[in-house]
């Protein structure tokens, strides 16, 4: 493809992520006037028990993208990458000069080095826009978020501000207060290894993400994240994607336990007599 077309494919995709960001905020502005039936708990907070998922292409990748080859031909149109119209407000990550240049490489080499390929647990916030649900149980002392992918799971500490994490971890550590109707969640310590999407967006072990729930209903949450780290970002910079309540018969939180599918591709070469078909 030429450098022309590639120039006019991010064009068209900026274009159709200030549109889709328009209609979203307006129908937030909306939703969230009408939110006076939103759920609450027994203490009259606001509810956000229940089975979530994240709805659209954020996961491979959170900035506008074209729809691209995926990693292995033979897939044909069932393993290409779909586009996206992005969630980064401002439709661009700030990076650092040196910080793009990575990403950059890493995109181009993603399935060798995404973690999630390798089954790790994805880290916060990649792991609420996965194409995996996973559920909220609340109560006043701790909101505990279980997700399907790799069994991974993380207790958000509600009544404990001063409680520091006792080592860095691959979900972080999550201390949350309320600010009205908003669950606000900073998550920290987390491990430098994992990355935002498919397509390399990746951050440090100084990472700071602050998560806001607030329902826009009984049924749908606007997630906004801010996420800081002046080891590759040159400013803060915010998500914003609506959760929606899985609501289909008999809709629950599966196994996903992604070791036995990884083994093959971390530790194959490893047997005795292995051969590696590429």
């Amino acid at each position: 493809m030429t450098r022309s077309f590639h120039c006019a494919i991010s064009m068209a995709a900026a274009a159709a992520f200030t549109l889709a960001t328009a209609l979203f905020d307006t129908s937030t502005t909306a939703h969230a006037a009408e939110a006076g039936d939103i759920p609450r708990t027994a203490d009259g907070k606001p509810d956000f028990n229940g089975l979530w998922q994240a709805m659209g292409n954020h996961h491979f990748g959170v900035e506008p993208h074209a729809a691209r080859f995926g990693p292995d031909y033979r897939w044909g149109a069932v393993g290409a990458i779909p586009a996206g119209v992005g969630v980064v407000e401002g439709g661009e990550i700030p990076y650092t000069p040196e910080a793009r240049a990575t990403q950059r490489e890493n995109e181009a080499n993603w399935l060798e080095r995404d973690p999630v390929v390798k089954c790790y647990m994805p880290g916060v916030p990649r792991a609420n826009y996965m194409p995996f649900p996973f559920q909220i149980v609340q109560s006043p002392e701790h909101v505990i978020m279980a997700y399907e992918f790799a069994s991974a799971n993380r207790i958000v500490y509600m009544d404990r501000p001063d409680f520091a994490a006792p080592i860095p971890s691959w979900m972080g550590h999550s201390l949350g207060r309320w600010e009205g109707d908003t669950l606000v969640i900073d998550v920290t310590e987390q491990m430098p290894d994992t990355w935002l999407d498919h397509s390399g967006n990746h951050h440090t072990e100084q990472l700071k993400v602050t998560e806001r729930y607030t329902h826009l209903g009984r049924d749908v949450i606007n997630y906004e994240v801010t996420l800081e780290d002046p080891g590759v970002y040159t400013r803060p910079w915010t998500m914003k994607m609506p959760l929606y309540r899985r609501m289909d018969e008999n809709a629950q939180l599966l196994e996903f336990k992604c070791v036995e599918f990884a083994e093959e591709l971390i530790y194959g070469h490893l047997v005795k007599g292995a051969e590696r078909t590429e």
